[in-house]
């Protein structure tokens, strides 16, 4: 086709009802005519030619034009697009390198090829232009819900007209065996909004903890408002959900206002969330008193918080450990999601036994290494005492508070402990040594005989063999494998040795070694030294 008066404003009426149905900027859709009617005028002039084309956006009038630039001789390449300064001077007053001259020329028939390739170019750019749109219109809408129609479904992930677009729900993102058909109504949670090749990627979500709190926050106004937050959600999906909320007003009561008038807010989330039970729990700083709360409705008697190792122990009635544990460990595992801690739930007998365990052990210790009666090694472990280091160490008032133990007992007693401890120093040492250990790491102060050996059994016997061990490897740690928190044993664990401990220890034996330079770790030291300073003036 040639372009002709006839068909120039049926270009822009083209550009358009394009752009509406697209609901995209008429601007992209004759820029992309632009550049397809180029490329049509470039196969007819040649490819090496710079053509371009300017489409009036009021009377749809299509210039052509062919550019030529200036260039230095040297970097001339392209004889059809560019020239010299002389060779320029015949077209121009005083060229320089850089300017372009600018000609018209006659507008091109378009043939059936090149027309069905201006077609393409054309809706190549709308595609472009249409995925770009969707993806600046989704991208900010991650972490809401919205309502969507169902399309069709494929291996059990949903497609969803969203509007503008299509999103995925996926087959592990459904509550339970949802099954939906198409042009059914469904409200669901932005998860993720990706640019990919094919275009935006709209990811949706039933399942997601952030599903439920958007919902409360649609349902519950103080919520919206700000008055009431929630801290934290966990969800075993379809079947139970546990939600911690805190209010920032006093004469607010935060659970209260989640449950509604005759539970009518809650209910509306459950019908939503097709019948998932949900424990609305009231959000505490303490952390044992917030377990307390998220082990509701079940009863705990006591909870011991081992705050370094992310656990905590739980001590129930034992009517109600079937109730805490929940079916299959539902109660229990929705707990430890709430409160991001490993849970050990026992009941009060079992706790009972292991203290008496514990008891035992302690009062053999005593009995078997003091040569004391058992009364007396009873009387010991009740009074706090649990190693020799304690017995032997400690202020003698501490041991004279104990019924029937005078001076001379306590001296007695300190001095049994004593010669104790330094012949299992002295075996200790030997056996390290017996197994390679050098006077290099025996030498290094913090480290026990017991220390040494423990070290020497996991073939660390020299202070270069120290300096190169990790923290964790020294006091152990936890780690997060698929979804789980594992334990990782510290070879100086069983002494008690903290994170902190062991990098002090290994640090100094860097600069022992004089791997690592003090004067690098001087620097932090000021700062903090200037900011205690700038503490001390601002108070």
């Amino acid at each position: 086709m040639a372009i002709t008066s006839a068909n120039q404003l049926e270009l822009l009426q083209t550009a358009e009802a394009v752009a509406r149905e697209k609901m995209i900027d008429p601007g992209l859709v004759v820029d992309a005519m632009e550049e397809s009617l180029a490329r049509a005028a470039k196969s007819r002039y040649g490819a090496e030619m710079d053509i371009r084309v300017s489409i009036d956006r009021k009377t749809g009038k299509a210039t052509f034009t062919r550019v030529r630039t200036v260039v230095d001789e040297e970097e001339l390449e392209n004889y059809q697009a560019e020239f010299t300064v002389e060779q320029a001077k015949q077209y121009m007053a005083n060229p320089e390198v850089g300017q372009e001259f600018i000609e018209e020329v006659p507008p091109v028939e378009m043939g059936r090829i090149a027309a069905q390739s201006a077609k393409q170019v054309i809706l190549q750019k709308v595609r472009e232009a249409e995925r770009d749109r969707q993806y600046e219109e989704f991208k900010d809408r991650a972490g809401t819900i919205i309502n969507g129609l169902v399309k069709r479904e494929e291996y059990g992930n949903v497609i969803v007209d969203v509007g503008a677009g299509e999103a995925i729900l996926r087959r592990n993102e459904k509550i339970g065996r949802e099954s939906y058909r198409p042009n059914d109504r469904i409200r669901v949670y932005i998860k993720d909004v990706r640019r990919e090749q094919r275009g935006p990627q709209i990811f949706l979500s039933r399942t997601a903890p952030e599903f439920m709190a958007e919902l409360f926050k649609m349902e519950v106004p103080e919520i919206y408002d700000g008055i009431i937050e929630i801290k934290a959600v966990a969800r075993d999906p379809g079947s139970r959900a546990k939600i911690a909320v805190i209010s920032y007003d006093g004469s607010i009561d935060p659970v209260g206002a989640c449950v509604g008038m005759r539970g009518s807010r809650v209910q509306a989330v459950v019908n939503e969330l097709q019948g998932e039970k949900i424990d609305i729990i009231p959000w505490n700083e303490d952390q044992p008193t917030f377990l307390v709360n998220a082990l509701q409705p079940a009863e705990v008697s006591k909870v011991v918080l081992d705050e370094e190792a992310g656990k905590i122990e739980v001590v129930v009635p034992e009517e109600q450990l079937s109730l805490a544990i929940g079916r299959r460990g539902q109660n229990v595992r929705l707990a430890s999601q709430l409160t991001a801690l490993d849970i050990d739930i026992m009941t009060e007998e079992q706790e009972s036994a292991r203290r008496q365990a514990e008891f035992e052990l302690r009062t053999k210790l005593f009995v078997d290494n003091l040569d004391l009666d058992e009364f007396f090694a009873q009387l010991l472990v009740s009074e706090g005492f649990s190693n020799l280091e304690e017995v032997a160490y400690v202020e003698l008032d501490e041991l004279l508070v104990i019924d029937g133990v005078d001076e001379g007992t306590a001296g007695e007693l300190q001095a049994r402990a004593r010669d104790v401890i330094e012949a299992q120093n002295k075996a200790a040492l030997e056996s390290a040594r017996s197994l390679g250990v050098e006077d290099s790491l025996v030498e290094f102060e913090g480290l026990t005989p017991q220390m040494i050996e423990a070290l020497a059994k996991d073939d660390v016997k020299t202070l270069e063999d120290f300096a190169t061990c990790a923290d964790w490897e020294l006091a152990g740690g936890w780690t997060t494998a698929n979804g789980e928190r594992v334990k990782d044993d510290g070879v100086l664990e069983p002494f008690d040795v903290s994170l902190e401990d062991a990098q002090d220890m290994i640090m100094t034996a860097r600069i022992m070694l004089g791997w690592v330079d003090p004067a690098d770790l001087e620097p932090e030291a000021e700062d903090e030294q200037d900011d205690a300073t700038v503490e001390e003036a601002e108070a």
